[in-house]
């Protein structure tokens, strides 16, 4: 087993929702799949804190209009409504 949950129960996982999402993809393999690069060039999507429209172009990304965090894990990746929002006052450190 590789450890990234993919296993799970669902509950902290690929699969999760909101913040769980974002600090599970955040935390994957090392911090590696947070930085790589969507395929296609990324998902058009709307921030779910402001509601400025951008391309999500890593699996954690972030608004650049507010900074609101959003993420989407590999399992998932094909469709903007999979993006999750980590809330207003969640940053990344």
């Amino acid at each position: 087993m590789s450890g990234c949950g993919t296993c799970g129960d669902g509950t902290v996982g690929p699969f999760s929702e909101g913040k769980d999402l974002v600090e599970f993809v955040l935390q994957a393999h090392g911090g590696t799949v947070a930085v790589s690069p969507l395929p296609n060039g990324g998902l058009n999507t709307t921030c779910q804190g402001c509601g400025e429209e951008f391309v999500l172009k890593t699996f954690v990304d972030s608004c650049p209009k507010c900074g609101g965090v959003h993420a989407v894990s590999p399992p998932r990746c094909n469709d903007p409504a999979n993006i999750q929002y980590a809330g207003k006052e969640f940053s990344i450190s």
